[in-house]
């Protein structure tokens, strides 16, 4: 299913950005012991954090995870807990494109139309910021799933 392959392709590549995350930052604290200077390493902990936290977001929707209030629903009938998930869907995909495709794209339209690059590494800044716009499609694909699926009924 073409779910789960997205799902463990996301989940791959966020155990990489994690490790690689791991591995620059002690960088980092290895060569401020020793004295040497790296200048790019507190840069790209940085993106990398970024990168870990919206994908993981992505993520967490497609694996049904992400941060729900349920008091209410688990107190309604299927029914009427179907209709909920539904609203709360369409609010997160509402969400999802007006603020970061939409808005994610207008961020990197514009930051690659000033030429703007990352002040150590030298890298468009607009590729950077692509993953905003990726994962709000991630998290509206993944949020049109679950609008099929009545997550209440596991409790």
């Amino acid at each position: 299913m073409m779910e789960e392959k997205i799902n463990k392709y996301l989940a791959n590549f966020l155990v990489f950005l994690m490790a690689a995350m791991v591995l620059n930052v002690l960088l980092q604290v290895a060569a401020r012991f020793l004295g040497i200077a790296v200048p790019f390493t507190e840069e790209l902990a940085g993106y990398l954090l970024v990168w870990v936290g919206v994908l993981g977001a992505a993520y967490a929707t497609g694996q049904k995870l992400h941060l729900a209030i349920d008091l209410l629903p688990r107190k309604l009938d299927e029914k009427k807990q179907k209709k909920v998930n539904v609203i709360v869907n369409i609010i997160v995909i509402i969400f999802a494109f007006f603020t970061m495709v939409v808005g994610g794209l207008n961020l990197v339209y514009i930051t690659l139309s000033l030429k703007q690059y990352s002040p150590v590494m030298e890298i468009p800044k607009g590729i950077i910021y692509m993953v905003i716009p990726l994962s709000g499609l991630l998290i509206i694909y993944f949020s049109i799933l679950n609008m099929r699926q009545n997550p209440y009924n596991k409790y």
